[in-house]
C-alpha cells in the first residue's frame, strides 16, 4: 500500500511542478512532510541538501532519498518512477506540439508566461525553508536547531562568497562539507 501512495503522490507532483528541482521541493515538503508526516522537517532539509549534491536531477534525486527513507529500496524505485512517469509522458506530448506548432504566437506566449511562474516557485522553495524553520521554532526545537545555528551560519556566508568570488560549485560544496565536519568535531551540538 505504502508504495502506491508513493507512486501516486510523487506522480502528483510531477504532473503540477513546473520548472525543474527547486520548483518541485515545496510540493515535495508540502506531501512528505506537512501531509502524511513521513519525515520530519529536519530530515527533508537533509534529503533536500543530499539531493544538491548528488549528480542528476535534484527532483528526482530528492524523490528517490525520500522513498527510500519512507519505505526502504522498494520506496525509492516508487517514488522514482512516479516522480518520472508522468514527465516522459508530458515531454513526449508537448515536444511534439512544440516542433509542430511553435511558430504560433500562442505557444510564445505561453512559454512566456511560464518563466514568471517558474521563478515564483523557486523562490517559494526557499521563502517555504526559511519561514517553516524560523516561525515554527517553538514546535520543532529540533529542527529548528538542525537548520539554523551559528555553525551553519558561517558555513552559508563563506559559500556566498566563495560563490561571489567565482569559486567552482564543486570546491564549494566540499569546502562546505568539510567545514562542517570540523565544526562538528571541535564544537559538537
Amino acid at each position: 500500500m505504502i508504495y502506491w501512495l508513493l507512486f501516486f503522490e510523487f506522480a502528483k507532483i510531477s504532473l503540477v511542478c513546473v520548472g525543474g528541482g527547486y520548483a518541485s521541493m515545496p510540493l515535495i515538503q508540502a506531501a512528505v512532510v506537512d501531509g502524511y508526516h513521513w519525515l520530519s522537517l529536519s530530515e527533508f532539509i537533509d534529503i533536500f541538501t543530499i539531493s544538491q549534491m548528488t549528480p542528476g536531477p535534484i527532483g528526482i534525486n530528492a524523490a528517490t532519498f525520500a522513498g527510500m527513507k519512507i519505505a526502504g529500496l522498494g520506496g525509492a524505485i516508487c517514488a522514482t518512477a512516479g516522480f518520472v512517469t508522468p514527465s516522459i509522458f508530458l515531454c513526449i506530448a508537448l515536444a511534439k506540439i512544440i516542433f509542430k506548432y511553435g511558430d504560433l504566437g500562442a505557444i510564445r506566449g505561453i512559454l512566456n508566461g511560464l518563466r514568471p511562474a517558474v521563478m515564483a516557485l523557486i523562490a517559494a522553495a526557499c521563502v517555504s525553508f526559511v519561514l517553516l524553520a524560523v516561525w515554527n521554532a517553538e514546535k520543532m526545537p529540533e529542527d529548528f536547531s538542525a537548520t539554523f545555528d551559528i555553525r551553519g551560519a558561517v558555513i552559508l556566508i563563506g559559500a556566498l562568497a566563495a560563490v561571489r568570488m567565482k569559486i567552482g560549485v564543486i570546491k564549494v560544496l566540499l569546502a562546505s562539507g568539510v567545514a562542517g565536519l570540523l565544526f562538528g568535531l571541535i564544537m559538537p551540538s
